[in-house]
This record gives structure tokens, sequence and C-alpha cells, in this order.
């Protein structure tokens, strides 16, 4: 692939990558990958970690590489568990879920950033994290990153999630209807913007977390940000900001060699195809950042095509 540009940008048509990719040869993964099926676990339907699953499929059956198999979950910790058990061969998972299993998996590429959004009814007086206080929240489904990061976020706020929030675990859709029924009185939410089942701003309102990026890094680490949701993310909304999170796409170090670098081409070559139609755009795949996968190594099939893509 030496000289050759990667396409990352918007407006070249699907048709028009996969030609660019027959053309590349991406046979070069090796006989080894041709054929061979990779269970990928992904995230609850409707988010984001389902429906880039979904794309990376599509892309994987045109291509004729390998045959990636989605897998619904209920997101990071519930993919790193699986991936550990040796049900599936690769995950999805944000960066600060992966801490404790840095040592037991490897990184296929960092493929987008997930913006942790805070909702609340739209009359709701809460206007920010510390206001939570003697509320009660859902903090993503049991299993999900959102369960985790949403604890932290909790506690730089000064707040206790033992004590100061009454705090249940619902999957995306049955928090959306407890928030609306007035069950619950805010969820957190880990997906891209916007998040089609969030009704911003006819019936909720995002709280801003931006203030809380800072203390986030300084506390856990570098994998937080402080990124925008931009007021025309969600129709009639407001711009605020809040806490961004890398995902990455991983490997269990069983994946063959051929297998993990057929998955990567995909990556490279096809970064526009693997946007959810819905998507802003902005926080996803990005050729140059692949390789940002912080703490955890890359798998050594994945290294080699980004050796030949660098140069």
């Amino acid at each position: 692939m030496t000289g050759r540009e990667p396409i990352v940008r918007r407006g070249v048509g699907r048709r028009g990558f996969l030609a660019l990719a027959v053309a590349a040869g991406l046979a070069a993964c090796g006989p080894g990958g041709r054929g061979a099926t990779a269970r990928l676990a992904s995230g609850e339907v409707g988010g984001f970690y389902h429906a880039f699953a979904g794309l990376l499929g599509l892309a994987a059956e045109d291509v004729g590489e390998v045959r990636i198999e989605r897998v619904t979950t209920s997101g990071s910790q519930d993919n790193l568990a699986l991936l550990a058990r040796g049900e599936v061969d690769a995950a999805l998972a944000l960066a600060d879920s992966v801490r404790d299993s840095a040592d037991q998996v490897f990184a296929l590429g960092r493929v987008y950033e997930n913006y942790l959004q805070l909702v609340v009814r739209a009359d709701s007086p809460i206007g920010s994290v510390a206001g939570l206080r003697g509320t009660r929240v859902s903090l993503g489904a049991e299993g999900s990153g959102a369960a985790l990061t949403g604890e932290r976020i909790l506690r730089v706020a000064g707040l206790d999630p033992s004590a100061d929030v009454a705090i249940a675990h619902r999957p995306l859709a049955q928090a959306v209807a407890a928030l609306t029924a007035g069950d619950v009185d805010a969820l957190l939410w880990a997906g891209g913007v916007p998040t089609a089942r969030l009704a911003v701003p006819s019936r909720m309102r995002l709280v801003d977390m931006g203030d809380l990026a800072a203390p986030m890094r300084d506390r856990f680490g570098p994998v937080y940000d402080r990124v925008a949701i931009p007021a025309d993310a969600y129709p009639g909304g407001v711009s605020v900001h809040t806490i961004g999170v890398a995902n990455l796409l991983l490997a269990a170090g069983s994946m063959p060699e051929e297998v993990a670098a057929a998955i990567v081409e995909l990556l490279v070559w096809h970064a526009d195809a693997l946007v959810p139609t819905e998507a802003a755009g902005t926080q996803f795949l990005d050729g140059r950042s692949l390789i940002s996968t912080g703490p955890i190594p890359l798998h050594p099939g994945a290294a080699a095509v980004y050796r030949r893509w660098h140069g």
C-alpha cells in the first residue's frame, strides 16, 4: 500500500471504495483471511456500536476477505467479558473500560469518539451533574461503558454514587421510556451524535458536562476529552459541551494475523462507508487517528497494515 492515500473524505461513493479496494488487491492480506468469520461484540440495537458493526459487516461482505458476524450486547464491559471468555473474536469498547484488560487484548484501531450525553426532561430544573443529588438516574445498561464512566462523572462532580443518587441500569430504549414516564429523572448514554431515540429538544434536554472533562482527565487518565455537541446535531437544540471517550476496535490475541489485517484494510479503505448515515460525522473514523490506541498494543496483523500504509 506504500504510496497510496487512504480515502477518508466524504462524498466518495461506497462503490467507489469497493473499486479502489479491489484495485488495491486486498488479497495481499493472505489466503488465511479469506472466508474466515470474526464474531464482533457490538452493543445495543439503536446504538452506534451496533450500527458501526453492521456497516463493517456489509463492507466485509462486499470485499469477501473476511466475514463479520455482529453480536448484540449491552456494551463495552459486556464486550470485554465476552472477548476474555473467547466467545467472540473482536469487540468494540470505550477506552476507559479497557484499562483493566490492557494486557489481555490487542487493538485493531481507534475507530471513533463516543460522546457522553446526560439527558433530562425538557422541563427539568436539573442544570448540572451536581444537580443530580437526590435524583433517580439511569447510568447506561448493565455491562455498558456508560455504567463505568457514569459513576466516575458523578464522583468528580462531588457525588457519592452509592448514597447521593438512586442509580438504575437500563438499556437505552427502556431508559428513554422511564424518563418520559417520570420514573427516572435523568439518563446517561454513551454514543454517537445524534442518537435518534433521544427526543432532544422536543421532550428532553442535554445537560452540559464540559467543565468535568479536565477533572476526569486529572483523576482517571488522559482518555477523556472535552468535546462539543453542536446546536444543529439535534435540530432545534442548543450547543453544549460534554465528555468524549475514544472507542477501540479490539481483537483477541488468538485472531490470525491475516484476519486482523483484512479487518484493518476495511477501516483504512472504507472509512466513509462505516459512518452511520444519521451521524454528525465529526466524531467518527479518521484514518490519521486509527493507530492512536494508547496503552493497548496493535495486533501484529493490524500493525503490518499500518506500516505499509504509512510507508
